[in-house]
C-alpha cells in the first residue's frame, strides 16, 4: 500500500534524526533535515559549533556516514553542516547547554544558570522565555523551579505553532533532571498587536533662500545678542524688523516769518479841498508811508526818520497838495 510506504519513510527519517542528535549531544546540535535527491539522501545538520561536528580531519563525518549506510541502509548519504546564526534564540541549544552545565558543575549553581540563560535570551531580542528545571535539585526531594521573563503565550493556536519548545535531560548523582525551554521569537507577529502612527507632517516647498527671506519678513523676529569668538557678548540692542512701507521723506522745515504789527493810523482831519484826485493820491501815499516797517527807507525829500511819521507831517502834505491845486 502507498500509505505504508509514506509511513515507513517518515519513520525512517525520524530514526535518523534521533540517532544524529544522540551522537552529537554536546556539540551544540540544533536540528537535522533530510531530503531525497536523485544522487542520494541529503542530510543537513544545523549546529552552533560546526568545528566540533566535523571533528579532526572530518573524522566524525566519516564515521557518521558509515553508520547511516549500515544501520539505516541509505545508499549514498551526503552530510552537510550549517551554522546557527544566533544560538540564544534556539531552545534546543539552550536546553543542551543547561544540561551540560549541570553535569559539569553540579546542581548547586542551578539558579545562576537559569538567570544567566534568561538574560542572554532577552538581550538577543526574544519576546519571552520560560525555563523549567525539575528533579532532585538541590535537596533529595524532587521539585520544579521556574525561571521566566517577558511575554509568553500559554494557550491558543499561537502557543502551539509560534512558541519554540525543546526538552533535554541531565544525569546527576541524585537522579535524572529534566529541562524544558520555551521561547517566543522576536519575529513572531501577535494578532492583538496594534501600532499607532503619527500624522504625516506637511513639508513646505521652497529653496533655503526663500525660507530665510520669509523668516526675515516676520515682524516678531528680532536680532539677538551673539557670542563673539573672544568670549565677549554682543551688547547691541535688538532691532525690530521693518515690515511697513518706508515713510515719505519729510520736507525741510521752513522758518515762519513773524507778522509785524502795523501801527494804528490816526484819523486825519478833513481839508476843505480834498475832493479832487490829486489830494486823494497824496493821502494814499502818506498812509502807505506811515504803515511801513522800521527797516524800510523813507522816500526822497522826507527828512523824518523811518517809522516816526506824525500827524503834523501828514497835515502839511495835505495842505501843500491843496495849494498846488
Amino acid at each position: 500500500m502507498i500509505e505504508r510506504q509514506f509511513v515507513e519513510k517518515k519513520l525512517k527519517e525520524f530514526e535518523v534524526q534521533e540517532f544524529i542528535a544522540e551522537n552529537l549531544k554536546r556539540v551544540g546540535h540544533s536540528h537535522t533535515t533530510l531530503t531525497r535527491t536523485p544522487m542520494g539522501e541529503r542530510i543537513v545538520i544545523h549546529a552552533s559549533k560546526p568545528g566540533l561536528v566535523v571533528g579532526r580531519k572530518g573524522q566524525n563525518i566519516k564515521t557518521l556516514t558509515k553508520t547511516l549506510k549500515t544501520r539505516f541502509k541509505l545508499d549514498n548519504p551526503q552530510i552537510e553542516i550549517a551554522e546557527v546564526e544566533n544560538g540564544n534564540l534556539n531552545p534546543t541549544i539552550l536546553a543542551e547547554r543547561i544540561a551540560n552545565t549541570l553535569e559539569r558543575f553540579g546542581p548547586n549553581r542551578f539558579k545562576g544558570i537559569g538567570h544567566r540563560t534568561i538574560a542572554d535570551v532577552m538581550s538577543s531580542g526574544a519576546i519571552g522565555i520560560e525555563v523549567l528545571i525539575s528533579g532532585k535539585i538541590p535537596s533529595a526531594r524532587a521539585r520544579r523551579w521556574r525561571f521566566y521573563q517577558g511575554y509568553l503565550k500559554k494557550s491558543g493556536d499561537l502557543a502551539v505553532t509560534g512558541v519554540l519548545k525543546a526538552y533535554s535531560t541531565a544525569k546527576l548523582k541524585t537522579g535524572t533532571v529534566g529541562i524544558q525551554v520555551r521561547i517566543m521569537p522576536p519575529d513572531l507577529e501577535l494578532p492583538d498587536k496594534v501600532e499607532l502612527f503619527d500624522e504625516p507632517v506637511m513639508e513646505t516647498e521652497g529653496t533655503d533662500e526663500e525660507l530665510i527671506a520669509d523668516e526675515n519678513d516676520d515682524p516678531m523676529t528680532t536680532a539677538t545678542a551673539d557670542t563673539k569668538s573672544d568670549g565677549k557678548k554682543d551688547t547691541s540692542v535688538p532691532v525690530a524688523k521693518q515690515t511697513a512701507k518706508p515713510a515719505a521723506a519729510k520736507r525741510p522745515a521752513t522758518r515762519k516769518k513773524k507778522a509785524t504789527p502795523k501801527p494804528a493810523s490816526k484819523p486825519t482831519p478833513k481839508a476843505a479841498d480834498t475832493n479832487d484826485a490829486a489830494g486823494t493820491a497824496t493821502a494814499t501815499k502818506a498812509a502807505d508811508a506811515s504803515s511801513a516797517s522800521p527797516g524800510d527807507t523813507a522816500p526822497p525829500g522826507n527828512t523824518t526818520p523811518p517809522g516816526n511819521t506824525t500827524h503834523n507831517d501828514t497835515t502839511t502834505d495835505l495842505t501843500e497838495a491843496s495849494d498846488e491845486s
